[in-house]
């Protein structure tokens, strides 16, 4: 590792970084949930039922998540910016063959294949910021990068919602992966050379080994119980993104199709309290923010459950402003808490529970949806958000007060 400190804020390399990684995240997370906003018209050009529509968010999200690990690896053969911009690339160009698939199997092939490529930037990041960045500040940075993911699966769920209600959902699809094209190339125009790692190629001797840096974190309650919250917040959220829609398409709401997709720009109470919770987190510590964003999540599905439009939007933002604050906190808290030779590891096992939590909750709770309807499934995902508080509560309490 070099002797570099990290940059800080006012700087002109920390501001760049911090805006390259923002476009980073939304050049990810736009193509990443591209396909949410149109599920009721994948549901029916392709004659699946909302489970199986929902299965082109989880196909990526799940290629996601098997690739985290790898993507870390390849981080430290070669460079955390290397790395990451080769997934960038490499996802931007199968999001541009997406919609040519006709075949619900090849659509989902290839949404898997993205996810892998998608998975660079998610399982790099964080532990970049945290070699990049003076200790101090991380958790700051990391709730602007946060903030950059919201932009992205705002804008991806937006921009295809709204133009596939004129041209299909096709060419909804087609409509994010130019916005992504623009959005990487800023990216790969600003973010920083790494000061503060030295590839793998380029260090003397064989350093820790890789299960070794697996298991350090695999051995610690810390590190266990953030990805926990990773598994469970990313599980209850993405579900109810999925199947809010086709509930407010029902009776008592039967809302157009456009009206729903306007309801995905609550991402904008995330895009507001990631960057706000990281600086708040600077000031109490973690773990009070962390229970705080839980805490909002519960409050906002009870308010879901009442049979007003004004009360499912006003829970919808309580909903999504907790979950961005919980994660913002959580996915930096991770490489801080972790031993410097294996941050990277660490963010990529956050990663792994955050995508395979969305892969399967996100499918899962659809078939509680269409079998015992709404209320059952807001309950089941009420009862996530306590099981990850009790573990936060209990587990983090533990952690090193220079990482708390």
């Amino acid at each position: 590792m070099s002797d570099f400190s990290g940059h800080l804020p006012g700087s002109r390399e920390y501001r760049l970084l911090l805006i390259g990684l923002f476009f980073g995240g939304v050049a990810t997370f736009a193509q990443l949930y591209a396909t949410q906003a149109v599920l009721p018209s994948i549901a029916v050009d392709v004659g699946s039922g909302p489970a199986g529509a929902a299965l082109t968010v989880s196909a990526s999200t799940l290629g996601l998540a098997a690739a985290v690990i790898p993507w870390s690896l390849v981080a430290d053969r070669i460079g955390r910016v290397p790395a990451m911009a080769i997934g960038v690339i490499a996802a931007t160009l199968l999001g541009a063959v997406t919609p040519f698939a006709h075949d619900l199997g090849v659509l989902l092939a290839l949404r898997l294949v993205e996810g892998i490529a998608l998975g660079a930037v998610p399982a790099v990041a964080l532990a970049y910021l945290s070699e990049e960045v003076s200790p101090r500040f991380v958790a700051a940075a990391a709730g602007s990068y946060i903030a950059g993911t919201t932009v992205g699966g705002l804008s991806g769920r937006v921009a295809s919602g709204l133009i596939s209600e004129f041209a299909g959902w096709r060419w909804g699809v087609a409509s994010v992966v130019l916005l992504c094209v623009v959005a990487a190339a800023v990216f790969l125009t600003l973010v920083p050379a790494a000061r503060g790692f030295v590839p793998g190629r380029s260090r003397a001797g064989k350093g820790v080994t890789v299960r070794r840096r697996l298991g350090l974190n695999l051995r610690s309650t810390v590190q266990l119980a953030l990805y926990a919250q990773a598994f469970l917040l990313m599980g209850a959220f993405v579900a109810v993104y999925n199947y809010l829609g086709f509930h407010l398409a029902e009776p008592p709401f039967s809302l157009a199709p456009a009206v729903v997709t306007l309801l995905f720009l609550a991402y904008l109470a995330g895009t507001v309290s990631s960057p706000r919770a990281g600086a708040l987190a600077v000031r109490y510590g973690r773990l009070p923010l962390l229970l705080a964003g839980i805490a909002m999540m519960a409050v906002g599905v009870g308010a879901m459950l009442l049979p007003s439009v004004a009360a499912v939007i006003a829970g919808l933002l309580a909903f999504t402003a907790g979950f961005f604050a919980a994660h913002a906190v959580a996915s930096g808290w991770t490489p801080v808490a972790a031993d410097a030779e294996a941050r990277a590891q660490a963010s990529s096992l956050y990663y792994l529970g955050y995508y395979a939590g969305s892969s399967l909750f996100g499918w899962a709770l659809g078939l509680v949806f269409a079998s015992a309807g709404w209320v059952v499934f807001l309950s089941a995902v009420l009862g996530m958000c306590v099981l990850a508080l009790l573990i936060a509560a209990v587990a983090l309490r533990s952690a090193p007060a220079g990482a708390r």
